[in-house]
């Protein structure tokens, strides 16, 4: 073999290499969007969760404050109302892709939690009815639900930002743009609006 043909051989082989390495690093990059997408799914599991959780105690919690409030018509009405909201965003178990459904749905979830609230402001009326064992416990599961929540809601901005921060590294961002809306960027759950107020207390 001559020069000429071991110097094409020699090309040929580097350009193989080449070619070999590029095919690895697409592959590993793609294996690791599709695991840390999963990853962000799982986590939306877990947020969902929770907050069906909290959606499940509500009739037992309007059903008990009745008892005791029963002409606080308007409240009960706007807790109904609220959780048929939240009822009414559904997402098919998957983390939203836009800012634009995670708004919805974050805006639903705080409705509710806004009306839950003024549910306990007006339970605060009826100390008889705070007393009663059932309420205490409802209380309670309420009260570590909330805080499951935030829990899970920063752990799924951790997951969405872990998969964020690879899908908009180089050499990945290019990769993604092969697959259409598949590796989305994700979006995050953000602070309710004035939530960086600090809430008047009067006595």
């Amino acid at each position: 073999m001559g020069l000429g043909g071991k110097i094409a051989l020699g090309c040929g082989g580097l350009l193989l290499l080449m070619v070999l390495v590029l095919g690895l690093g697409v592959m590993g990059s793609y294996n690791s969007l599709v695991s840390l997408s999963q990853g962000v799914d799982a986590q939306w599991g877990q947020v969902e969760n929770v907050y069906q959780r909290r959606t499940d105690l509500v009739p037992n919690l309007v059903a008990t404050v009745k008892g005791a409030a029963a002409f606080e018509k308007d409240t009960f009405i706007a807790v109904t109302e609220a959780r048929a909201k939240v009822g009414q965003v559904n997402l098919g178990g998957k983390a939203p892709t836009s800012p634009e459904s995670m708004a919805k749905f974050q805006q639903a979830q705080e409705g509710l939690g806004s009306a839950l609230s003024r549910l306990l402001v007006v339970v605060e009326k009826y100390p008889d009815l705070k007393a009663t064992q059932n309420f205490r416990d409802l209380q309670a599961q309420l009260e570590g639900t909330e805080n499951r929540i935030s829990v899970e809601r920063m752990r799924f901005n951790q997951a969405a930002q872990a998969f964020n921060t690879q899908r908009n590294s180089f050499p990945t961002v290019i990769l993604v743009g092969f697959f259409g809306d598949r590796f989305r960027e994700r979006a995050y759950f953000k602070a309710q609006a004035g939530a960086e107020v600090a809430p008047k207390v009067s006595f």
